[in-house]
């Protein structure tokens, strides 16, 4: 089976605020780059979507989360194999204190 890769709003607003943090202290095309590959980590996920570990922090919450790792960003996300999709709930820099990940949106 081939899965959807949606991406919430919030996950999309990380990429944003990651790729204008890099615009600023780099060069718009170490941006670009770095977005170019937190997207394309994401594509491993369509014909197979368990290959990332569970995310601990987020074992009590009722929708069951799995995470990828680029550099220093997780991709957290969630299968939903009934309807074929896997949804990119967050973009997380590791870099940060990690009970941060329990935030909600």
């Amino acid at each position: 089976m081939v899965f959807k890769i949606v991406w919430s709003a919030f996950a999309e607003t990380q990429l944003d605020e990651i790729y204008e943090y890099y615009e600023k202290k780099a060069s718009s095309k170490i941006a670009k780059k770095l977005l170019k590959g937190i997207i394309n980590e994401s594509k491993k996920l369509v014909k197979t979507p368990q290959i990332g570990q569970e995310e601990e922090l987020l074992i009590p919450r009722r929708i069951h989360y799995r995470y990828l790792v680029y550099k220093n960003y997780k991709l957290i996300y969630s299968v939903d194999a009934d309807n074929g999709f896997v949804k990119i709930a967050d973009v997380f820099d590791t870099r940060q204190n990690p009970p941060k990940l329990k935030r909600t949106k």
